[in-house]
C-alpha cells in the first residue's frame, strides 16, 4: 500500500554511524533472550535518557517516513544487553523537510501510552544529529506479513475476530487519552511474543491538548462480565471463578464512551488505501476516522485485498483535477475516488459470516456522523453481533491463533541487510 508520504532511504551519513555502532565483533552479545527491556531502563512514563554510547545497532528492521527502525542492544545497568526497537531519526533531514512537529507528536503520545497493547517508550537518546527513541521489540512481525503467510493470504473469520476485538480495544484507549491513530493497517500492527497485538507508528496520529473525559451510559446486561469495559485488560487468567447467584435480575451497568475525541482537523495523512471519505473530500476529520479504517482492516484481513482499490472507472479524473496532488499516481486517485463515490462490494469468495459484513457496512458508512462508532464510541462496536462470544475483560487471556517462534540467536556479524538468518519470512519491527 502507498503511504502518503512516501518513506526515504537512511542517509549515508546515518548509514555509516550504523555500521559504526556494529563495530568488528565477531557476532552480537545478545543472548536470545527476549529479557523485557523495562527491567533495566525502567518501565518510566517518560522514557529513560540514555547515551549514545549504551546503543548498539545490529540490524536493519524497516523504515518510514521520518525515521528507520534497527534492532538495538541497550546496555544495562547490570552488565550485558537487552534488545529493542530502535527508530532512528536524522535531526537536520526532519527540519529542512519540516517534519520535527511530527516527531515531537509521536514521542509525546508514546510518553503518554500505557496499555498492552500499545508500545511503552523505555527510554531515548540523541546527539547534535540523530534522535533516537527505544520501544519494545516484537519478534512476531506485522499482519501485513503474516497475512502473507496464510493459506490464500487471508485469515479466517475467527483470527480475523481476534486481532480486531484487540485492535478495538487499543483504539478505545488512545480515544480516551484523546489521541486520534489515522495509520491503521495490517503493516501498523504488530505480533508480540505471545501471539497479541501491538500497535505502532504514531507521527500520524492526532493528540487533543486534553483527555478525553469519558461519559458513563448504562448497558442492560445479564452477564457481568460481558459488560466491563476493557480499556486496560489486566486481569489473571489465574484468579479463581467467581461464583455468581444462579438467579439475578438484569442490572445497568456503567460503559465508557469517549466518543467523539474533542479534536479536528484537516490534514490529508493516511494510507490512500485507508483514508476515510471525510479525509479524501477536504472536509475536516475527528476519531471516526479511526473506525473507518477499522473497516477497511477488518474487509482486508477477511479477503486479502482492501475493499476500494483503484480500478477503472471515470470517476476519478475529476478528483484529480479538483485536488492538487501532484504526487499521486492515476491508480491512487482511483482509489480515492472510490472511496468518496463506491459502496463496499463482498466477493463471493471466500464465504463471509452475515455477523462479518454487517460489522464492515457499519464502519465504512460514508456519513462519518452515522458511522458505527463515531458518536456512541468502542461500546457499540463491541456489542455488535459479530463479537458475540468475546470476553471482553479477559481478552489477554485468549489464545492467539498465531504465536510466533521464540526469538533465536542471529550471527549479526554479517551484513546489516542479511536476513539469511532468519527462520521466517517476516518483518521485525
Amino acid at each position: 500500500m502507498t503511504a502518503l508520504t512516501a518513506s526515504e532511504d537512511l542517509s549515508d551519513d546515518l548509514q555509516s554511524v550504523i555500521f559504526d555502532f556494529l563495530g568488528s565483533d565477531s557476532g552480537s552479545s545478545f543472548d536470545g533472550r527476549t529479557t523485557p527491556p523495562e527491567k533495566a531502563i525502567g518501565r518510566q512514563r517518560s522514557g529513560e535518557k540514555l547515551s549514545m554510547a549504551d546503543l548498539r545497532f545490529v540490524k536493519s528492521l524497516g523504515s518510514g517516513d521520518i525515521g528507520s527502525v534497527y534492532l538495538a542492544e541497550v546496555k544495562r545497568s547490570s552488565g550485558g544487553f537487552l534488545v529493542a526497537a530502535a527508530k532512528v531519526m536524522d535531526k537536520r533531514e526532519l527540519a529542512a523537510r519540516d517534519k520535527e512537529g511530527r516527531a515531537r507528536a509521536e514521542r509525546e503520545i508514546l510518553e503518554d501510552l500505557d496499555h498492552p497493547f500499545l508500545p511503552r517508550l523505555y527510554g531515548s537518546a540523541e546527539d547534535g544529529r540523530w534522535s533516537v527513541l527505544l520501544t519494545e521489540f516484537c519478534p512476531g512481525g506485522d499482519l501485513h506479513i503474516l497475512r502473507q503467510l496464510q493459506p490464500l493470504k487471508r485469515f479466517d473469520e475467527a483470527s480475523v475476530r481476534f486481532y480486531v476485538s484487540e485492535v478495538v480495544v487499543a483504539m478505545e484507549y488512545m480515544h480516551v487519552r484523546g489521541i486520534i491513530y489515522r495509520d491503521l493497517k495490517p503493516e501498523n500492527v504488530l505480533i508480540g511474543s505471545d501471539g497479541h497485538v501491538m500497535l505502532t507508528d504514531f507521527d500520524l496520529s492526532l493528540k487533543s491538548s486534553s483527555s478525553s473525559s469519558p461519559a458513563f451510559a448504562g448497558s442492560p446486561t445479564s452477564d457481568i462480565t460481558s459488560a466491563v469495559s476493557c480499556l486496560a485488560p489486566a486481569i489473571s487468567c489465574f484468579h479463581r471463578r467467581l461464583r455468581w447467584p444462579r438467579f439475578r435480575r438484569r442490572r445497568t451497568l456503567p460503559e465508557f464512551m469517549s466518543e467523539p475525541v474533542n479534536v479536528r482537523s484537516n490534514s490529508f495523512v493516511g494510507t490512500h488505501e485507508y483514508l476515510a471519505p471525510e479525509i479524501v473530500s477536504g472536509e475536516g476529520h475527528g476519531s471516526a476516522v479511526d473506525w473507518w479504517t477499522l473497516g477497511v482492516f477488518m474487509f482486508e484481513l477477511l479477503y486479502g485485498f482492501t475493499p476500494f482499490t483503484g480500478e477503472s472507472n471515470h470517476l476519478w479524473n475529476n478528483l484529480k483535477q479538483s485536488m492538487k496532488m501532484r504526487h499521486v499516481t492515476d491508480f491512487d486517485m482511483m482509489t480515492l475516488a472510490n472511496i468518496v463515490a463506491r459502496g463496499v462490494v463482498f466477493p463471493k469468495e471466500p464465504t463471509v459470516s452475515d455477523a462479518a459484513k454487517d460489522l464492515i457496512r457499519g464502519l465504512l458508512a460514508k456519513d462519518p456522523d452515522r458511522r458505527l462508532g463515531a458518536t456512541l464510541g468502542a461500546p457499540v462496536i463491541k456489542r455488535h453481533r459479530f463479537f458475540d462470544g468475546v470476553n471482553w475483560a479477559l481478552i489477554r487471556c485468549v489464545s492467539p491463533p498465531h504465536v510466533p517462534p521464540a526469538f533465536k540467536t542471529v550471527d549479526f556479524s554479517k551484513d546489516v541487510y542479511d536476513d539469511s538468518g532468519l527462520d521466517m519470512p517476516v518483518e521485525f519491527y
